[in-house]
């Protein structure tokens, strides 16, 4: 299996056991630079940091004191893109890596160890980035839904075709317990956790478009209180804004690294 570091690790630290399977769980960002990260998105988040267990080049973010993403600066020493990655929970990371290379994915990272849990970074057949992780979480799962980016979604090409995919690698819509229940609303997907919305799957992104914000891709969802504070202090702290409305806007960090911010319970 190809172990080329192309993607953060989601940095896992202080942990407590979940029963959600398939939901996300994490996310990761891969940056250059521990301190301007920190900084930017102090600034627009309003997020604090403290020290991962796996280097200097490591940070958890915390909102409200509560764990809510990792930051890992090594995208330059490994040559890796800058981006936000989800992360899915699993019972077996090599089960997951396995179904996603039999329907067409691929397998960029892992499965490696990082105690006390494995990861994986994949990408489906349309490309979008994502990874999986086994083990136990940095807290229970319902605490980082309240306090973290809580919500992605999907832009890909086909919203159920996409969805086929990843139901068959994360047992949605399976009897396993604690399993994601996956409806169809309309023109997109609904994956639902313990009743709540966790993500969506919409069709329209096109795999060879140059522009990386219409290729197929997850796009991390963070709530916040005030949109349009967090858009100026993106920009007044290197980062641009790069679509803004009333209740949402989609930022880029000073590094390239694309997310959302919102004012809605559900993006």
């Amino acid at each position: 299996m190809n172990h080329d570091r192309t993607s953060a690790s989601p940095t896992p630290d202080v942990v407590s056991t979940h029963s959600v399977c398939g939901a996300p769980c994490w996310v990761s960002l891969t940056s250059r630079d521990v301190k301007a990260t920190e900084d930017f998105y102090r600034a627009v988040l309003g997020w604090e940091w403290r020290a991962a267990k796996l280097g200097d080049h490591f940070r958890i973010a915390l909102a409200d004191g509560a764990p809510v993403a990792g930051i890992g600066a090594v995208a330059s020493m490994w040559q890796m893109a800058v981006a936000w990655t989800p992360y899915f929970a699993v019972p077996s990371a090599d089960v997951a890596v396995s179904r996603a290379q039999e329907r067409g994915g691929t397998a960029a990272v892992g499965p490696i160890s990082f105690p006390p849990g494995r990861a994986a970074l994949l990408a489906d057949r349309d490309g979008a980035t994502f990874g999986i992780w086994e083990g136990d979480l940095f807290t229970d799962w319902e605490t980082w839904r309240k306090a973290a980016p809580a919500f992605i979604r999907l832009h890909t090409r086909d919203a159920f075709d996409a969805a086929i995919f990843y139901g068959e690698v994360l047992d949605w819509a399976s009897e396993r317990p604690g399993c994601c229940e996956v409806r169809y609303e309309g023109d997109e997907v609904v994956l639902r956790s313990h009743g709540e919305v966790v993500a969506r799957i919409e069709s329209g992104a096109l795999e060879a478009a140059p522009d990386p914000t219409i290729r197929p891709h997850w796009q991390i969802h963070f709530r916040v209180a005030d949109v349009s504070a967090c858009a100026r202090a993106a920009e007044s702290h290197g980062g641009s804004v790069l679509r803004e409305g009333p209740d949402e806007a989609v930022l880029r960090d000073p590094d390239g690294a694309q997310f959302t911010v919102t004012s809605r319970r559900e993006a």
